[in-house]
Parts: C-alpha cells; structure tokens; sequence
C-alpha cells in the first residue's frame, strides 16, 4: 500500500509538472568567435522563471509520500449547503474579526488528502460594504513542518475565484467539494511553495459559503474586509498558534486580485493592528466599467457577465427583474446557482444580449456600485507587488498603470515587474507563461519581504 501511494504520489506530481508546461530551449545559431578581452566572473543571474524542484521540494513531496487516497466514502463531501455547521447566528453587535466556531478539516485536493498539513474551517464576523456586520467562512491550513509558532509566518491567500454559487469557495475546495473548478488548480503551485517555506495560508470564502444565496465575489468593499477578518479569525484560533504579531503576506490572483487589494488598501484603518509586510496582486479588474468595455462579447464573456452579477447580489437598488433580457434571466439563474466552470460555456456572448439596457457600465445603478469598488482609493500602508500582464486580453493595462501611479502618489512601495502572457511568450516559452499565470513567480518576493522583518 505504501509503494501504491508513493506511485500514485509521484504521478500527481509529474502530471501536475506537465500541465503547466515544460521548458522551451532553441539552440541559437553560433556566431563567428572574437576575441574577448578578460573580465571580472559575472554574478549569477537571477533565474527567470520558476525551478520546480523549489515548488515540489522535501517538505511537499513526504505531502504525497506520507498522505493518501481517500476511502471513497470520502469522495463527495458534504455540500455546504446541506451542512448544519454553515448555519449562521446573529452577528449584529459582535466586531468584525471574531471567530464564531471552527472545526479541524481534512484538506483533501483531487481525491488525496496529504500528510503533514492540518486544516480547519472557520465562520467569522465581517463588515459588509455597507457598513453593516456579516458572517464569512474559510479555510486555514498549517504545514505540519517543525517551525516554531514564533517563526511562523501567515499568508492571506485570496483564490482567482469569481463564482456566485454556493459550495465553491476555499473551504470546500480544500476538503475535496468543487475539485474541476481551475481556481484550485492554480492555487497548487503557489500553496505548494508557501508550504515548503512553513508558511500558514489562511484562504477567506469572501462569503458564507453555505448560503444559497448569490455571492457579491466582485464587491472589493466587502472581499477586502473578509480577507483581513479571516486572518483575525486565524490569528484567534487557539489551536494555531499563532503569535499576535505573526508577520502576514498577502496574496490575490485574478478575482482573489481584488480581494487582496482592497484588503491591502484598507489594513492601515481597518485592521491596524496586523503586521502585514506586502501585498501580491496579479490580474486583478481594477475598475469593472473598463473591464467591461474591454471584455464585452470577448472569450470571456461569462465571467464579465459573472462580474455584474456579483454586484446585483448584494446592492438591493440593482433590479435584474427589469434589466435582464428573458435570456439573461436564464443564465443568471443558472450562474447564480454553480460555480465559476459555467461561465466558460458562454463565450463571446455579448452583454447587449442579456440586459435590456446594454452594458451595466451604462446604467446609474451599476455605474455607482462600480465606482465605489474601483481599486485605488486608499494607498496601501505594505509594499506591493504588481505583475500584471500588459498582452492581458481582459483588463485594461492603462488601469494597472493608473493604479500604480495611485498607489505611488498616496506613498506605497510598489513593485512592478509584468508577467508574460502574449502570444510570442506562448509559443517561445510556454513552461514560463504557464506558471506566471499562476503566480508562482511571486512567492519569492515574500520571502524577502519576511526576512526584512523585525520583531
């Protein structure tokens, strides 16, 4: 048993090793030799793109050694939906940040639970973009790793994850719900690194993930404070350990983008007390009206349509009743009920075909919800890192640029270097794209961030 595990173990690794590409050497032609004058040894270049022996090292790969397949019993949790510790009490008069209940979870990934990490599911108290107190869940795992309590770090992990139904957020993701949603698989190689630097990753649902009712994923007011109250939630856990001023990274991708810049752009007066040392972000809508304009009848017209519905979950002044088309009502009803997979079937869809009034961009009511949720509005106290793609086919790169130059003005730290994504870049180094667009190129930064640190 133990042999099929470890076989099993490394197929999954090397399975994982080939959908994110593999390297692309062409041998140049050689020039005519000319003398060289003598020179001083050369420093080593920094490597260009992610070694993936840093991301499946010693620590993940006795994951796979040591973990196992789940008994089958185990394949099809139960959906949160229908699981009583999802039901909610009243938070009204309860501060945001308070840890309402956890409970140990098996993280299970692809039907294999590894070893050596442990996980817990927490609910937690959250504010609202209007100001008003609600209950968000997620998941907090820790590598088992030996690293002291007072060494470890935490890293808020905000998941490229844009979907308005229940049951496909973090928490349930990580314990083998929603396993063909491809925010998890581009979670792995990122978690995976986290992992093997000790690092805690505490992923926020932005959402109870357990109620049926749509979730406002694209609402940056709302999933900036969920992201910073689920670390309080983790920091609160007694079971983990964690010191009060444990040094905090955090990290968004896609959706997860704006989760993290807002949450980054809104520690210094929400969260103070969080000893956040930088912020990651990586294609991230900045501002939903030019993404809309840009993205509008493109190949990926479900996720702008997605985009807007997240705001009519929760803005009550949005009337989809009276905007959405007959077939616009179908198609939210079908979104609003799954997870984000479905958006990839409605290709280059355009929105005049779902709304009776042509872009939400255009109508008051979306125009002002998306105003209100434009990154940029508060500088980031923490350094941040931005690598979006400027060949990025979906968001504005001229809104990437303006929020830098935001961020500058207000006094934040911010680096710059662009992830690759073009079609020359695909087709010379396809191994490069592949895990750039993963994020996985951005995890080392933290470690300097973490180690410049003093406590």
């Amino acid at each position: 048993m133990r042999r099929l595990r470890s076989t099993l173990a490394a197929t999954a690794v090397a399975a994982a090793a080939l959908l994110v590409g593999a390297p692309t050497v062409a041998a140049a032609p050689a020039a005519p030799a000319a003398p060289a004058a003598p020179a001083a040894p050369a420093a080593p270049a920094a490597p260009d793109t992610v070694d993936m022996g840093d991301v499946f090292g010693p620590f993940v790969l006795d994951t796979f050694r040591d973990g196992r397949i789940a008994p089958p019993e185990q394949w099809r949790p139960r959906h949160p939906v229908t699981d009583p510790w999802f039901q909610a009490p009243p938070v009204a008069d309860l501060a945001p940040g308070t840890l309402l209940k956890a409970r140990p979870a098996t993280v299970q990934v692809y039907g294999v639970q590894p070893a050596h990490v442990r996980g817990y599911q927490l609910m937690y108290v959250t504010t609202d973009f209007d100001g008003s107190r609600v209950v968000s869940t997620g998941i907090l795992m820790i590598p088992e790793d030996g690293t002291a309590p007072q060494d470890r770090k935490l890293i808020g992990y905000s998941e490229a994850n844009d979907s308005l139904g229940p049951g496909c957020m973090p928490s349930a993701q990580w314990t083998g719900t929603d396993q063909d949603d491809p925010s998890l698989f581009s979670a792995l190689g990122p978690v995976a690194q986290m992992f093997g630097n000790g690092w805690a990753v505490m992923m926020s649902d932005t959402a109870n993930d357990g109620d049926p009712a749509p979730n406002g994923f694209s609402i940056g007011q709302f999933s900036g404070a969920a992201t910073l109250d689920g670390l309080r939630a983790a920091i609160a856990l007694p079971e983990a350990e964690f010191e009060r001023d444990v040094p905090i990274g955090i990290y968004g991708i896609a959706g997860g983008g704006v989760a993290a810049g807002f949450a980054a752009e809104k520690q210094a007066s929400y969260a103070p007390e969080l000893d956040v040392v930088g912020t990651v972000l990586q294609a991230m809508v900045i501002d939903s009206a030019t993404f809309e304009r840009k993205a509008d009848g493109g190949i990926g017209a479900g996720f702008v349509f997605a985009n807007s519905l997240g705001y009519a979950a929760r803005y009550p002044e949005i009337d989809l009743d009276r905007e959405l088309t007959p077939l616009g009502k179908q198609v939210a009803d079908l979104f609003n009920r799954t997870c984000q997979q479905t958006y990839l079937l409605m290709p280059f869809m355009p929105l005049s075909a779902l709304y009776t009034h042509g872009r939400p961009a255009d109508n008051p009511a979306f125009a002002r919800a998306y105003a209100e949720n434009r990154m940029g509005q508060q500088a980031p106290k923490a350094p941040v890192l931005i690598t979006s793609c400027r060949d990025d086919f979906l968001v504005p790169y001229s809104d990437v640029e303006n929020l830098i130059a935001a961020y500058r003005a207000g006094g934040t730290d911010v680096t710059v270097e662009p992830s690759h994504c073009g079609v020359t870049d695909v087709l010379t180094d396809p191994y490069r794209v592949g895990t750039e667009m993963l994020g996985m190129q951005n995890v080392d930064w933290f470690v300097g961030k973490f180690e410049e640190t003093t406590r």
